[in-house]
């Protein structure tokens, strides 16, 4: 019992170091920031390690303490621009994804999108004949139990913000990818969606002032 007891506590501690570093280091994976914290308090054991559902849990609750004034005003930012880039990208069925969605966002986060299209040319075409300029990556997803794979992303920067965009298969439109936090499908919004999410967070602001 004492030693259950001992491994929970360390995997609080790595928990809470991990979203530290996210918030504070700019941190993306969790993954990473698990194994940075780990090396930083000197925890070596694997059952120590936190799942990533407790890594986000503290990392919204170091953000609830110790977020600065603007980190709203930020989210907002993003969000309306993530609303602007929906209405850009509307050919090809855009959702919403990540840290802007989820309301994790800083001052350093992307805004992540999923476009969806059989033909994985359409969207740097698109880009192209609007003179964006973007950088090709890949990510690999896994869509569902059976299927995985490595799927293009395009980086672009717009309005002074960071665009992350991924482009899948159209029949993934009917379900998300498996979050790499929870391995559920991963939340997302349309624009019809964060248009309401928008409205509430106004709401919210006024009656908090």
């Amino acid at each position: 019992m004492h030693a259950q007891t001992r491994t929970r506590e360390r995997r609080q501690r790595l928990a809470h170091e991990a979203a530290r570093l996210m918030a504070e280091g700019g941190i993306r994976d969790y993954h990473q920031a698990k194994l940075k914290a780990a090396q930083r308090l000197g925890i070596h054991d694997d059952a120590s390690l936190p799942r990533n559902r407790e890594i986000e849990d503290a990392l919204r609750e170091y953000q609830r303490l110790f977020a600065s004034s603007g980190q709203p005003v930020e989210l907002r930012r993003r969000r309306e621009a993530a609303l602007r880039a929906l209405d850009f990208f509307r050919q090809f069925d855009p959702r919403l994804v990540g840290t802007v969605l989820d309301g994790t966002a800083d001052a350093n986060a992307a805004v992540a999108l999923h476009l969806h299209d059989d033909d994985a040319d359409a969207v740097p075409r698109w880009l192209e004949e609007h003179g964006v300029p973007a950088e090709a990556r890949s990510r690999h997803l896994r869509l569902d139990r059976d299927r995985e794979g490595d799927f293009p992303v395009w980086l672009f920067s717009a309005e002074g913000l960071s665009f992350d965009v991924t482009v899948l298969p159209a029949d993934v439109l009917r379900q998300a990818p498996l979050s790499s936090v929870d391995a559920k499908p991963m939340r997302r919004a349309s624009a019809s969606q964060l248009q309401a999410l928008l409205a509430e967070d106004e709401i919210a602001g006024y009656e908090d002032s």
